[in-house]
């Protein structure tokens, strides 16, 4: 068996200390640079691989970063995980990812990242905060950046958010630029151990925009689901067979919208001409399928997250930042006039 190169193999090569050895291998100002070079050259020779966690002791860090959210699947989550991912791709960090799927994991994370200092910064997502939560956060000395969080705008820590009313507002307006007066809303249900607010707005803006235009809200016209595309495409057939059902549908996502469309081949009405159909967030399935949609910042929301974190890490003074990234329509082939 191969013996494995040390520390003091590398320092014997080069005719230094191991401490200086060490040093030089980590880029202490304290060692030339004539001597760095002795002792990366020896390094070289030897094929030497440091011991990464023994590093990571010496520094006093962690090197891990903690990624808290709820229920990883979902297709918005994720893509904010790709800009983390792709924001961190070039540092010494590692991720930690927890799938939270109930309060008491929620806190027993927050506890265990936070409170123990196993991470040296964390991330959460979408993330609903109680009380606990919140005083866990308020008295953490850990670096923390939240991510389209509800809930959270009062606290100090740095921010990445979404309008989600303006953007139900920028939905809801395009329909009734077409000239649609009977326009549905299929939202999310109300989870029972979170409370997610991301739907709860966009519906919020399409009720602001109705009342703005002096349309008048049909309750028939609203219908919560699962946010999964067959629970939406029953919810769609639920909302299509009222009577007259609407020319128009705003679902609260993308996967829901492609319940929607779905439910109109079903029913046999043809889109856009019979039926307009906008999703929510722009996922790449929406350029695929044309779908009219509202494009947020998902990949761009991770990166900025990221480097607001980054600054915190290198710099515990840097200060509180907390960003509001818009919303903007994307017009595809799924909305047009209604036919009467």
């Amino acid at each position: 068996m191969e013996k494995k190169v040390t520390i003091r193999d590398v320092a014997r090569a080069a005719g230094v200390s191991p401490g200086t050895a060490s040093r030089a291998m980590n880029n202490s100002p304290l060692v030339t640079e004539g001597t760095r070079r002795l002792v990366l050259e020896a390094a070289q020779r030897l094929n030497y691989q440091p011991n990464i966690m023994a590093r990571r002791l010496s520094l006093g860090q962690t090197l891990t970063i903690a990624i808290l959210a709820p229920f990883f699947t979902r297709p918005a989550f994720v893509a904010r995980l790709q800009g983390i991912v792709q924001a961190l791709q070039d540092t010494s960090y590692d991720l930690l990812i927890h799938n939270i799927d109930n309060p008491q994991s929620r806190v027993q994370a927050f506890e265990q990242m936070l409170k123990t200092r196993r991470v040296d910064g964390a991330i959460i997502i979408s993330l609903p905060l109680d009380e606990d939560t919140r005083d866990i956060l308020s008295r953490s000395k850990t670096p923390v950046v939240l991510i389209d969080t509800p809930a959270s705008a009062d606290l100090e820590v740095s921010q990445v958010m979404v309008d989600d009313v303006a953007g139900g507002m920028q939905a809801t307006e395009h329909l009734i630029s077409l000239g649609h007066r009977r326009i549905a809303f299929l939202g999310d249900t109300a989870d029972p151990h979170f409370e997610f607010t991301s739907s709860k707005h966009r519906h919020q803006g399409y009720l602001q925009a109705l009342k703005a235009a002096g349309i008048p809200v049909n309750p028939r016209y609203y219908c919560e689901c699962d946010i999964a595309r067959p629970a939406a495409r029953q919810a769609a057939l639920r909302l299509l067979s009222e009577v007259p059902h609407p020319t128009a549908v705003f679902a609260a996502s993308d996967t829901q919208a492609l319940g929607v469309l779905e439910a109109a081949r079903e029913l046999g009405l043809r889109v856009p001409e019979d039926l307009s159909v906008v999703g929510y967030d722009d996922l790449e399935i929406a350029e695929h399928i044309q779908l009219t949609t509202i494009h947020q910042q998902l990949i761009v929301s991770g990166v900025r997250g990221a480097h607001l974190l980054l600054a915190h890490l290198e710099n515990p003074s840097a200060p509180v930042v907390k960003e509001v990234l818009p919303t903007s329509l994307v017009v595809r082939r799924t909305t047009a006039p209604p036919a009467s």
